[in-house]
């Protein structure tokens, strides 16, 4: 494909005009660093234009309550069977000391996710027993953005216990969760799924859950893990699947959306044996991430703005590079973080502020804390 081709599709992006899925994979398969300069750059100016200069981050905390789980993806080296050496399933004692600690240190979100956990049941229901954990940190500290289980997670409750998934969602938000992770999704493509993750949840299930929370007022994230098996129109396809996903509930009104974009890119090292060998490397690729990022703000910005890199998988320096991409938000402090370090990721568990802050600043950039919803809340000093 020659480059004025490349060029004529981001000149449409930059007129405001929503990219064909086949426009899209033109863009990821470029190899020409002219073409890719030009990619970055409209990503850049798309940015500008849609959320500005201003980079935003989060205060927040991760708990992963159990690494016990009855799914085996074939990606994850998070997760054991109860009674393996490093199995662990937190009690309450041990969360709510967790979340008062997040608190203490500033945090205005816990994002509260776990294995699946067959036992994690009070006096025979799931539900009740995620019910518990919500209220175990909502009832002692009601203001805290609870952020809280992802579609699978939706699903295996309503599995177990016999439920419809709004039952479930339903629940959970009265119980006090405000907001729901968009994991689970790794690439809507169940081609993909069935290699990388055959015991979970389909994409039309994934994307179910997703729209009945967006129906219940629970807003939502969105992620793709990126670069294992995965081709350029599986990855297109996919942002296609969010992008039509925050038509309908914008089009649609309906009370809650997608607020953001993460590109998770997929770290081996630690990963069972089979997927890591046909891989075949253990670190992301940075560039391959980057242009994947800018690639999806150009497709996605005009419905879904905000777009995050993940510190924890490409390091501090590798999502500072992402801002120059696209990207206008770099992520949360997350005090603890367990999937992903245990899978062999190289960018630490714990980001301060200040660090945070710094990253931004050497760019040039303002920066500014947010909420989970992307409100603002405290000026650049």
């Amino acid at each position: 494909m020659t480059k004025s081709a490349v060029e004529t599709i981001l000149e449409r992006a930059l007129m405001g005009y929503d990219l064909s899925p086949s426009e899209g994979v033109i863009l990821l398969k470029q190899i020409d660093p002219e073409a890719i300069a030009a990619i970055r750059a409209t990503a850049d100016k798309l940015r500008h234009a849609q959320v500005g200069d201003t980079v935003t981050y989060i205060i927040n905390r991760n708990i992963n309550f159990t690494n016990i789980c009855e799914q085996h993806c074939s990606f994850c080296a998070f997760r054991r069977d109860d009674g393996d050496a490093g199995a662990y399933w937190l009690d309450w004692a041990q969360i709510l000391e967790k979340a008062t600690d997040a608190v203490h240190r500033g945090a205005t979100e816990i994002c509260m996710q776990g294995g699946l956990h067959p036992q994690a049941q009070i006096n025979g229901k799931s539900l009740a027993y995620y019910l518990k954990l919500v209220e175990t940190i909502k009832q002692k500290f009601p203001q805290i953005h609870l952020h809280a289980f992802s579609p699978q997670e939706v699903q295996f409750i309503a599995r177990i216990d016999g439920l419809e998934y709004a039952d479930v969602i339903t629940a959970l938000r009265d119980a006090g969760v405000n907001s729901m992770p968009g994991t689970a999704a790794e690439v809507l493509d169940d081609e993909v799924r069935r290699i990388l993750c055959p015991e979970k949840i389909d994409t039309d299930t994934w994307l179910e859950i997703v729209t009945t929370a967006h129906k219940l007022g629970l807003y939502t994230t969105s992620t793709m893990l990126s670069g294992h098996i995965e081709t350029p129109v599986q990855q297109i396809e996919h942002l296609e699947k969010l992008r039509s996903l925050q038509k309908t509930a914008i089009k649609q009104g309906y009370p809650a959306r997608i607020t953001e974009f993460i590109l998770l890119p997929f770290v081996g090292q630690e990963a069972p044996k089979p997927l890591r060998r046909r891989v075949g490397r253990d670190q992301p690729v940075l560039t391959d991430a980057l242009v994947l990022g800018a690639v999806a703000r150009i497709f996605l910005g005009n419905w879904i703005p905000n777009h995050q890199p993940s510190w924890v998988k490409l390091g501090l320096a590798g999502a500072k590079e992402a801002l120059v991409w696209g990207c206008n938000d770099i992520g949360g402090t997350l005090m603890e973080e367990h999937i992903t370090t245990m899978a062999g990721a190289l960018g630490g568990t714990c980001m301060e502020v200040e660090t945070l802050q710094t990253a931004i600043a050497s760019l040039g950039r303002p920066y500014q804390q947010r909420d989970t919803l992307y409100k603002r809340y405290t000026e650049n000093r």
